[in-house]
């Protein structure tokens, strides 16, 4: 089983190196390495390597958050969007634009909208002490389309042309090229997901039940709130540079259980990996379709992701 488990992470290691080496020399002009390597190129070698980070940061933080998600709500589509994060980054960039905020100042607007609609989501299901899962799930869904609709509202009736090439926000763009901005979310993205590994065994007792978790000794519900605290910074923190980028904290988490299985020591090294292959890959794509121009990678992902998501589905139906 360990071997098994083992030889799996070097397969998926290797095809990690290898959609990296294609992100690097692939795009709206394909250079080979060993010129992408020479002084001339230097400056295209930087930005597709930030690019890269970027790709890989955000593929694995969402899928892991989406491992997170499944097993703490014990729902199989949850996915890193359900608590609004999405939208609410999204009203938060609308609202600065309008003020005349841009440029480096944009994605901490952000990320203050992502978090202060996760904060609505939360104060909205709290009963007492306790999150019960099911109005969670509620006030994520009516605090999302809430959101969504008073951006597209603000869209339409303002006269600011930036507002109108929001697309890349509502469907995810990796055009950032500010290397701190980038370091700072991977910064984020990598505790996170360390945090959650080492709640993984408490994770196997929750997506069971929680009465049985309580058995263990496990704090079902304070196990519950940190993990929606910290997968909550995870994907604000992604969503705030790259805009929504939806079906991956979705499909990966179920592509890797088949793989490896459902225990989440194994599941979520194996979905980070997974994530930042697939990710790295969704973005090729959207760079090669249709040079010089660029498909948002929240379309990409969408058309690879649902077929996919389809396919799971009914061999699930048929076991």
């Amino acid at each position: 089983m360990k071997v098994s488990f083992v030889r799996k992470i070097f397969l998926l290691s290797v095809l990690l190196v290898l959609a990296a080496v294609l992100s690097i020399v692939k795009g709206a002009v394909n250079i080979p390495l060993p010129e992408l390597l020479s002084p001339v190129n230097h400056h295209i070698l930087v930005m597709r390597l930030m690019r890269l980070l970027l790709a890989a940061a955000a593929g694995s933080g969402l899928a892991v958050s989406g491992i997170a998600l499944q097993a703490v709500l014990r729902n199989p589509l949850a996915e890193p969007y359900l608590l609004g994060t999405s939208s609410g980054a999204g009203l938060g960039a609308v609202i600065a634009i309008i003020l005349g905020v841009s440029g480096i100042y944009l994605p901490p607007a952000a990320f203050i909208g992502a978090v202060l609609s996760i904060g609505a989501v939360y104060a909205i299901s709290r009963q007492g002490n306790k999150i019960p899962i099911q109005s969670l799930i509620l006030s994520g869904v009516i605090v999302s389309i809430a959101l969504s609709g008073v951006v597209i509202f603000l869209v339409t009736m303002s006269s600011n042309e930036a507002l109108h090439g929001l697309t890349w926000w509502l469907w995810g763009s990796l055009q950032v090229y500010d290397l701190n901005l980038i370091l700072t979310v991977a910064s984020v993205v990598i505790i996170g997901i360390i945090a959650i590994f080492i709640l993984a065994q408490d994770l196997n007792a929750i997506s069971i039940g929680e009465e049985e978790a309580l058995h263990l000794g496990i704090n079902a519900e304070t196990i519950k709130k940190a993990l929606f605290l910290i997968t909550s910074m995870i994907t604000a923190s992604i969503v705030c540079v790259s805009g929504a980028i939806g079906f991956v904290g979705l499909i990966i988490p179920h592509i890797m259980r088949f793989v490896v299985g459902p225990n989440h020591k194994v599941l979520i090294p194996a979905s980070c990996i997974a994530g930042a292959a697939f990710m790295i890959v969704c973005d090729v794509v959207s760079r090669i379709l249709f040079p010089p121009l660029e498909i948002p990678i929240g379309v990409i992902t969408a058309l690879i992701g649902a077929p996919a998501f389809i396919i799971l589905l009914k061999r699930k139906q048929k076991i």
